[in-house]
């Protein structure tokens, strides 16, 4: 599902409507602050586009974005 691309982690996701990709964004902003770990990412309407590398390791590929990318699937399966 995620696709690794110069070094960072990146996934579209696309919701029914504005209102599932917000309430899917408030889910993952939980995890991601409790985490510590911050998602790059942009919402237009329905589409969540998140990208994760992690600043402090030289915008590398981390083990904490592999947690938050596992994570943030996980939350994502709730919208099917």
């Amino acid at each position: 599902m995620w696709k690794e691309e110069n070094n960072q982690l990146k996934q579209s996701f696309q919701f029914k409507n504005f209102v599932e990709a917000f309430t899917f964004m408030t889910q993952v902003a939980f995890v991601a602050e409790k985490m510590n770990h911050h998602p790059n990412w942009s919402n237009v309407y329905n589409k969540v586009d998140i990208i994760l590398f992690t600043h402090d390791a030289n915008n590398c590929i981390t083990e904490k974005d592999l947690i938050l990318s596992e994570e943030i699937s996980s939350i994502f399966q709730k919208f099917k």
